[in-house]
């Protein structure tokens, strides 16, 4: 039966979620019933594409992203695929009608992975960034919104603020794997071999300039989703404050990390800015 199959694709891309980030996870436990799914159908195909150009050492990495691609277009187009994650992907992105453009821009930004090396330019920046991150929030703001255009729309500016911020904290908490790794810098006119204090605290503070507008948009998400993205939100500004707290010298020789118990910490918090709604 179809439906055995589907609950098998949901299966998958709720383990894809579960076993590659414990904090989008966590995250997305405090998400409503209705969306938690779809949300991890998103995660499981963002996660995919990003392992091949991320991990996938010892093969053809353009071949894989490409066979990857032209499955996407499939399901999509076919309304089903063999593969459990992209079955998944293509029943959200119908549900919510989640625009071609969104899913494209994405896989354009992972397709510069494969062998760009360096943003030399603010607009190369922005341009990877949106692709990268800002689109992943989109897509889940349709989701969190559920099809709902004008609240979309009332919310877009906020969630691609949002997804910036995540995306950057990332590119500051990996600089060492980024760097040294996958010989990639993504922050235009900073020299990681010499980062400094004025380098690293001008970034802090183009990412914090993202979570203030990406937060006003939280407050304004509907019941269902607005717990989750708090939750992420919270992880994230903590994750952003060790980094801030930390020289950079040692941002570069390491990777910063929230432990677990501070993420069971820092969910106990939202929980209670939540429900006596001081957020």
């Amino acid at each position: 039966m179809k439906s055995i199959f589907d609950e098998v694709s949901y299966s998958c891309s709720k383990i894809v979620t579960t076993s590659y980030s414990t904090s989008f996870s966590l995250a997305s436990k405090m998400l409503g019933d209705t969306i938690r799914q779809d949300i991890y159908n998103i995660y499981g195909f963002v996660r995919f594409a990003d392992e091949i150009v991320d991990t996938f050492h010892d093969y053809d990495k353009a071949i894989l992203f490409d066979k990857f691609e032209e499955e996407m277009y499939a399901a999509i187009a076919n309304k089903i695929s063999l593969n459990p994650i992209l079955n998944s992907f293509q029943e959200t992105v119908h549900k919510y009608q989640i625009e071609a453009d969104l899913y494209e821009s994405f896989m354009k930004s992972m397709r510069l992975d494969l062998h760009k090396k360096e943003y030399l330019t603010d607009v190369e920046y922005k341009e990877y960034i949106y692709g990268s991150a800002d689109v992943v929030g989109l897509m889940c703001l349709k989701v969190f919104v559920k099809g709902d255009q004008q609240r979309y729309d009332d919310l877009k500016e906020s969630a691609m603020h949002l997804g910036s911020a995540f995306q950057k904290v990332n590119f500051l908490r990996d600089l060492k794997a980024d760097f040294e790794d996958l010989s990639r810098t993504y922050f235009p006119e900073t020299d990681l071999t010499r980062l400094d204090e004025s380098s690293k605290i001008k970034i802090i503070e183009e990412i914090e300039n993202d979570f203030n507008i990406g937060f006003e948009g939280i407050t304004r998400l509907p019941a269902e989703a607005k717990f989750g993205v708090y939750t992420a939100y919270i992880y994230y500004k903590k994750l952003l404050t060790k980094l801030k707290n930390t020289p950079s010298v040692e941002i570069k020789n390491t990777r910063i990390r929230v432990p677990n118990y501070q993420k069971f910490g820092l969910l106990a918090k939202s929980y209670f800015d939540y429900r006596l709604n001081l957020m």
